[in-house]
């Protein structure tokens, strides 16, 4: 049985491209939370700085996450924001 994989996403915006990112990244937010292994998927916006976003999610599985990264809705965000986002962070982590 897979251990739960809880990803921790930060994303940036350069200045000038918040509204861009921050719309394309709440376009992920259906699509994603009806993936199989899906058990969390929660945007936040850090409220000192605008243009830093993270995402707290929780999947059944590695191997269901790695279905989400190759999926379409994914592939749409990363090819809108490609120029539009000065950081992009992800680590995979488990709860202890």
């Amino acid at each position: 049985m897979s251990q739960e994989l809880i990803i921790v996403a930060r994303i940036e915006a350069k200045s000038e491209q918040i509204g861009l990112v921050k719309g394309e990244l709440l376009k992920l937010l259906v699509p994603t939370r009806k993936e199989e292994g899906c058990l969390q998927y929660d945007l936040h916006q850090d409220n000192e700085n605008p243009a830093v976003f993270l995402f707290y999610e929780r999947w059944e599985s590695r191997e269901l996450w790695q279905v989400h990264m190759n999926s379409a809705h994914l592939a749409e965000y990363l090819k809108a924001t490609e120029d539009a986002v000065a950081l992009f962070a992800v680590n995979e982590m488990s709860k202890v």
